[in-house]
């Protein structure tokens, strides 16, 4: 069921655009064959399928928490519709986001939401370099709750550093070492690849098999 679930949600993201393959530059320089771009669940229907697949993977991943914390931007919208997609499926918990700049009047400060409180877990898009997990992890801290956890959208499963210089770990792998708690993705770059290569995957995408394989072999972690 998990396995089918990690297909359903790339078949989905192709569908919606937010996964597209061909030629990308990503943010560490690399030419990449696919790109995913969670921001473009920008809309009611994608938005809520999202947040359900985001909802049943922390369901059966068997990770303790009490709320979610979503971290700016993305994580904000991303950790709203998940809480409510929870509460669809019998599981209502607190959420909480944080502000860019701390608000100085009303309530003021930088958190939204309920009293970050228990074990919580961080909702994202992906993991790149890990500032927005390391900023999130301080701001739980500092209030005395506990991140449980980190549940992402799509590992990349990309070794981190300059080709020069590529780490052992993938960015997900190192904030998982650092701050001693699982990351969890609704599907990652094996699974992704494993879609090109059923028949599933439709004529025009099988193209991408290769070059996929290619990168995986020169980037990827184990």
């Amino acid at each position: 069921m998990a396995n089918n679930l990690k297909q359903e949600f790339i078949h989905f993201a192709v569908g919606a655009g937010v996964l597209k393959f061909g030629s990308f530059v990503t943010k560490a320089g690399r030419t990449s064959p696919y790109f995913f771009n969670a921001g473009l669940f920008n809309d009611g229907k994608n938005l809520g399928q999202i947040a359900d697949f985001y909802a049943q993977t922390l369901l059966d991943s068997g990770i303790e928490f009490d709320m979610l914390f979503g971290p700016a931007y993305k994580g904000i919208t991303l950790a709203s519709a998940t809480a409510v997609a929870l509460a669809r499926k019998g599981r209502n918990v607190p959420f909480a986001y944080n502000r860019k700049e701390a608000k100085d009047h009303g309530e003021g400060g930088n958190i939204v939401g309920a009293r970050l409180a228990g074990k919580v877990v961080i909702i994202d898009d992906v993991i790149s370099a890990g500032t927005s997990v390391r900023e999130s992890v301080e701001i739980i801290r500092s209030a005395g709750a506990t991140p449980s956890a980190v549940l992402i959208a799509l590992d990349r499963m990309e070794r981190s550093g300059k080709d020069d210089a590529l780490s052992a770990h993938s960015a997900a792998q190192e904030v998982g070492h650092t701050y001693g708690m699982p990351v969890t993705a609704i599907a990652n770059l094996n699974d992704l690849f494993d879609y090109l290569s059923t028949a599933g995957a439709a004529e025009q995408l099988s193209q991408y098999k290769d070059a996929v394989a290619e990168y995986r072999r020169r980037y990827g972690a184990a």
